[in-house]
C-alpha cells in the first residue's frame, strides 16, 4: 500500500514508524529538514523536506497514486485544503486531522466527504472518549465496549489477595468459565496467556467477559472495595479534557484547574453544564487540591501538556487517597516508566490516531481497531465473511499466530466467549486481541 504522510510532528512521526514495520511505501513530508533528518536513515521509509501544501510537493510525492493520504500538520485549514488537492491529483482516500468537534459530525462528514476529504480524526475527541471509558468504574485500567456492550474487555491491575493468583489458567478459566483471559501485562512484557500460565500479584490482566458477570470478574480481582465514580478532579483544561466533560454523565460532578481563565470561560461557554466547578489555579498545588476537596474524589484525570507534570501530579493524587488516576502522556518514552511508578491509566493521542488510521489500512472488513498503549497491543472487531478460513475449522485447529487470541464474538446481537471448540460463521463479530504487530498476519484468516 502506497501511504503518504503530510506533517512529520507527533502524530505524523509516530504513524510513520508504525507503518514503516507492515512493510508498507511510505512517504513523510515536513518542510523541516530536522523533524525527517533521523527517520529516513533508521526506519524504511522516504522523506521529502518540501512544503505539504504545495501541488509541485504533492506531485513529487505521487499523491496521485496514493491509496491513503494522511494530513496531520499543525494546522487544520493546512490539512483540509492538503487532503482535498491530493484527492484531486488521484488519491484513494484522505484523511485530515482537525480541532473541531463540528467537523465530526454527521453532516459534516458527508459535506468533507463530497470536497474530497474521505474521513477526518480529532484526536483529543477520542481521548476525551477514553478518559470517561476509563474513569467510569474506578476499579479497571481499560473498558472496552464491543457491540454496544454485548461484550467487555476489562482490564485490572491485580494485588496481592486477589483470589486468582497464583494458579494456572486452566484451573480457573475452562472452556465454560464466564470469562476468559485474554492477556497479561507484565512489567515490560505482553503475554498471550495459556493454561500453564499464572496471573501474578501486580499484572494488568485483560478479561473478557459479558456484561452478566462483571461484578464476579470484581469479586476474583479483589476489587469490591473501590468505590465507584461520582466525582473527579481534572489537571488542565484543554480540548481533551472539553471533550471529556462533553460525555461526563449527569450523575458525575466535576472540578477543573486551568491556569488560563480565557480557556475557563470557553469550557463553561461551550459546555454550560452545572455539574463542573472551574477554578483558575495551578492544579499541581497540593494544599489547594486538598483544600478543594481532592480526598472525597474518586477519580483524578491530568490532561496538561507536560507529560512530568501529569504523571507527578497523579502520583501526588494517589497519595492523597484518590483511587483512580489518568494521565495524558505524549513522550513515548515515558510510557514504561509511569506504567513501573503504578499511576493507573495511560492515554497517549499518539497512540489512538494510530489505532484510528490503522484500522484504514486493513482490507478485511473490520468495525473497530483499538491499541492499548501499556500493553503495545492491539484489539480488533473482525466481521466474519462468507467462505472465510475463520470458517472452515474450529478455532483450535485454525493454526492461528500465537501472538494473538481470539476472545468472544457477537452472534444475533448477543455476546459469547470463544473456545477452541467454536466454529465461527459469517456475519459473527469476533474480538481479536493481538501483539507483537500480528493485526496484518491475523487479517488473512478473515478474507
Amino acid at each position: 500500500m502506497k501511504i503518504i504522510i503530510a506533517g512529520a510532528g507527533a502524530v505524523g512521526t509516530h504513524l510513520a514508524k508504525l507503518l514503516s514495520r507492515e512493510r508498507h511505501d511510505i512517504t513523510l513530508i515536513d518542510a523541516d529538514a530536522s523533524r525527517l533528518h533521523h527517520l529516513s536513515s533508521n526506519f524504511d521509509l522516504l522523506t521529502l523536506n518540501a512544503s505539504p501544501s504545495s501541488i509541485q510537493t504533492l506531485r513529487d510525492a505521487e499523491a496521485g497514486r496514493s491509496d491513503l493520504f494522511i494530513a496531520v500538520t499543525p494546522s487544520e485549514t493546512n490539512n483540509m485544503a492538503i487532503c482535498m488537492l491530493a484527492a484531486r491529483l488521484g488519491a484513494k482516500q484522505t484523511v485530515a486531522r482537525v480541532d473541531n468537534y463540528e467537523y465530526t459530525t454527521a453532516k459534516s462528514t458527508e459535506l468533507l466527504r463530497g470536497a474530497g476529504i474521505s474521513s477526518v480524526i480529532y484526536p483529543e475527541m477520542l481521548a476525551g472518549e477514553e478518559i470517561m471509558n476509563n474513569i467510569k468504574r474506578s476499579w479497571v485500567r481499560q473498558w472496552i465496549e464491543v457491540q454496544g456492550g454485548a461484550l467487555l474487555l476489562i482490564c485490572v491491575k491485580v494485588r496481592k489477595g486477589a483470589r486468582i493468583l497464583n494458579q494456572p489458567l486452566r484451573d480457573i478459566s475452562t472452556p465454560d468459565s464466564p470469562f476468559h483471559v485474554v492477556a497479561i501485562k507484565r512489567r515490560d512484557e505482553t503475554l498471550i496467556p495459556h493454561g500453564n500460565d499464572s496471573i501474578r500479584h501486580q499484572d494488568a490482566v485483560y478479561f473478557m467477559t459479558t456484561p452478566k458477570y462483571v461484578s464476579y470478574i470484581r469479586e476474583i480481582a479483589g476489587k469490591e472495595d473501590y468505590p465507584d465514580v461520582k466525582n473527579v478532579v481534572f489537571l488542565g483544561g484543554g480540548s481533551t479534557t472539553e471533550r471529556a466533560l462533553a460525555r461526563m454523565p449527569d450523575y458525575m460532578h466535576a472540578k477543573v484547574f486551568e491556569t488560563d481563565p480565557a480557556r475557563i470561560e470557553h469550557l463553561d461557554g461551550v459546555l454550560g453544564n452545572s455539574n463542573v466547578m472551574y477554578f483558575n489555579a495551578d492544579g499541581r498545588d497540593l494544599d489547594l487540591l486538598v483544600e478543594e476537596g481532592i480526598k472525597t474524589a474518586q477519580a483524578f484525570v491530568a490532561t496538561s501538556r507536560n507529560s512530568e507534570v501529569n504523571i507527578l501530579a497523579c502520583l501526588a493524587a494517589k497519595r492523597a487517597g484518590v483511587h483512580k488516576t489518568v494521565a495524558m502522556i505524549e513522550n513515548q518514552d515515558y510510557i514504561s516508566m509511569a506504567q513501573s511508578l503504578d499511576i493507573g491509566s495511560i492515554l497517549n493521542k499518539k497512540a489512538i490516531a494510530a489505532s484510528y488510521i490503522y484500522q484504514m489500512m486493513l482490507k478485511a472488513d473490520v468495525n473497530t481497531v483499538k491499541n492499548l498503549t501499556v500493553a503495545n497491543a492491539d484489539v480488533a472487531e473482525f466481521v466474519v465473511k462468507e467462505g472465510a478460513k475463520v470458517t472452515r475449522y474450529p478455532v483450535k485447529d485454525l493454526a492461528l499466530p500465537q501472538t494473538a487470541t481470539l476472545g468472544g464474538m457477537v452472534r444475533g446481537g448477543k455476546g459469547y466467549l470463544i473456545n477452541g471448540m467454536t466454529q465461527l460463521q459469517p456475519g459473527d463479530i469476533v474480538v481479536a486481541f493481538c501483539v507483537e504487530n500480528s493485526l496484518k498476519r491475523l487479517e488473512k484468516y478473515f478474507k
